[in-house]
């Protein structure tokens, strides 16, 4: 392999191949916070109450977060190419059930698809950063990632709320169906895992018996990476603010709003949507300050504290005025972004040929978030109703409101408990001689 620094790719080339993976991800944020403007379709159309519809949500991730650690074995193995151009595939497969589902079971095995399928996409992306971008863009591609996934939790918001309200969200799935086929077309295209597959020089050694994976070597790799202490802390840690973020924009935030605060249903899919382009620019930012500082730590304990603190004021301070509380609520989502440095500290704490797998396994714990508060808050929203219906969908007052988001507010306080105990790996990457 050559080493020669001129030979390698040029960031042109490295951002064209990261680029259409990251067209995936957008899709696969897309799906991930539709829920939050379909709920009241949803519910009318599969006779639904808060508990259902938080578990139809709920099956995307249950898919996703199953299929995390796998995922980041075989990015090792495979490579992120071939995961990603299958998972499109399945993608429309899913997406194409879900549009045309008779009943809640079909429309929950759809969601099931649709999330096994995109879970590829995150740590794909962070493998062809690892392999294409140096080093030191890491981190901030990492932010980018998130960046051009809010994208299309953007378009899940007012757009394709306007878009529902003209032709219908059976109608709008269907072109996204056709618009995933077409992205994953151009990765099978286009992407390749290493640079010289393309003519350049690689930034990392590949590896050339990738293709040889087994149950053996994933649950080898496996074991491994739970032999660093961070790997087991950041399982527990990031779920709190991507669950309690999505929970809200990505679910219950649309009918809180538009019950309690007065608004339409599209502005209150305009402020969630606001709050995940919030998300969105923190998270770069908060890479960028990470590898600036050379330390993960501050930054993250900083950015959950803010977030516990701003959902409290959100949700219990009485009687705040609403454009307050909007503030509050994008400055609440601005905090959550410093969860991105979780997947720096999951990378720098294993020897580099791990990289997949800690990654898989973070993100894991990422997504266990919303996969758990999303259907526990839709829980304890039906155990507080008190009877209240309009149009076929139940309306819940406050203290249910207040109950449920309670639950986000407790993992939130655990998650600063934890992060005491998260071991600084001062942005260096950890080598095989070092102490465990």
């Amino acid at each position: 392999m050559s080493s020669d620094p001129a030979s390698a790719p040029p960031l042109s080339a490295a951002w064209f191949v990261w680029g259409l993976g990251a067209l995936f991800y957008l899709m696969a944020m897309f799906h991930r916070v539709a829920p939050a403007v379909m709920t009241e379709a949803l519910m009318r159309e599969f006779h639904l109450g808060g508990g259902a519809l938080g578990g139809l949500a709920a099956f995307y991730f249950y898919a996703y977060v199953a299929m995390q650690v796998p995922t980041g074995v075989l990015t090792d193995t495979l490579g992120p190419r071939r995961l990603l151009g299958v998972g499109a595939a399945v993608a429309v497969m899913g997406t194409l059930l879900f549009a045309l589902a008779p009943t809640f079971l079909w429309a929950a095995v759809g969601r099931l698809l649709i999330g096994g399928s995109v879970a590829v996409a995150f740590v794909s992306l962070l493998k062809l950063a690892t392999h294409w971008f140096p080093p030191r863009f890491y981190s901030m591609v990492s932010g980018m990632a998130v960046l051009c996934g809010i994208g299309g939790a953007v378009f899940a918001g007012t757009p394709l709320r306007l878009l529902m309200d003209r032709f219908g969200w059976r109608s709008v799935l269907l072109i996204v169906a056709a618009a995933t086929l077409a992205v994953g077309a151009a990765i099978w295209v286009w992407v390749r895992d290493f640079p010289h597959e393309k003519g350049f020089s690689d930034r990392v050694p590949h590896l050339p018996n990738r293709t040889r994976v087994s149950l053996k070597s994933i649950a080898g790799g496996i074991r491994e990476v739970y032999r660093y202490r961070n790997t087991v802390l950041l399982m527990a840690i990031p779920g709190a603010m991507t669950g309690s973020m999505l929970t809200f924009a990505g679910l219950w935030g649309v009918p809180y709003l538009s019950t309690h605060h007065g608004l339409t249903a599209a502005r209150a899919a305009l402020v969630t949507s606001a709050m995940m382009v919030s998300l969105a620019l923190g998270s770069p930012l908060v890479g960028w300050l990470s590898d600036r500082m050379g330390r993960r730590k501050p930054l993250f304990i900083i950015g959950c504290a803010l977030t516990l603190a701003g959902w409290f004021t959100a949700f219990f301070i009485p009687r705040i005025p609403l454009a307050v509380m909007v503030a509050v609520l994008l400055l609440t989502a601005f905090a959550s972004s410093s969860m991105i440095v979780t997947f720096s500290i999951a990378k720098e704490s294993v020897p580099q040929r791990l990289s997949g797998t800690i990654s898989g396994v973070a993100n894991m714990g990422v997504m266990s978030g919303p996969m758990l508060l999303q259907p526990a808050v839709g829980w304890m929203l039906d155990r507080k109703w008190q009877g209240q219906m309009a149009d076929g969908v139940r309306l819940y007052d406050m203290a249910a409101y207040q109950a449920g988001f309670g639950l986000m507010l407790a993992w939130l306080t655990l998650a600063v408990v934890l992060l005491l105990f998260v071991r600084e790996t001062y942005c260096r990457q950890l080598m095989e001689q070092d102490q465990r």
